[in-house]
């Protein structure tokens, strides 16, 4: 039996390129390069019938973090998510410097559309961390 290397992380969503371009800036994240033949994503999109932006993707830079797929879907979204991202801004820090690099990056975030739901404070067991949405209601954490 052979192990699975990869992850990858499929959102569904309604307007894929947007969502997209969205995580691309919270996590530095590249566009795929355009497929074989064709110099751009638009001029593939132009080529493909029925192809217009039904899905778009975000690759690391480099390194083996996930790569993340946006694909359209008629529905809406529903309810809360099952499974959602964690965001490593605070990984390390502690205390007061934890949290000013957390409601920093969450400043950063709130500017690119997402919306800060709730700020968990340090509590003496756990540190502190803050819940969030993305632009089409995706919850994930800044922890």
């Amino acid at each position: 039996m052979s192990l699975i290397k990869k992850v990858q992380i499929t959102f569904d969503c309604a307007e894929p390129e947007r969502v997209a371009r969205f995580w691309r800036s919270v996590l530095g994240y590249d566009a795929p390069p355009a497929p074989e033949g064709f110099d751009s994503w638009d001029e593939f999109d132009r080529g493909t019938p029925g192809r217009r932006g039904a899905d778009w993707a975000a690759i690391p830079p480099v390194g083996d973090e996930p790569r993340l797929y946006f694909q359209r879907v008629p529905e809406g979204k529903v309810a809360k998510n099952r499974v959602h991202l964690d965001v490593r801004a605070g990984t390390g820090l502690v205390g007061d410097e934890r949290l000013a690099v957390l409601e920093a990056e969450c400043a950063r975030l709130v500017a690119l559309g997402a919306v800060h739901d709730q700020t968990l404070y340090a509590d003496g067991e756990n540190e502190s961390c803050i819940n969030m949405r993305d632009i089409e209601g995706n919850e994930f954490c800044l922890d």
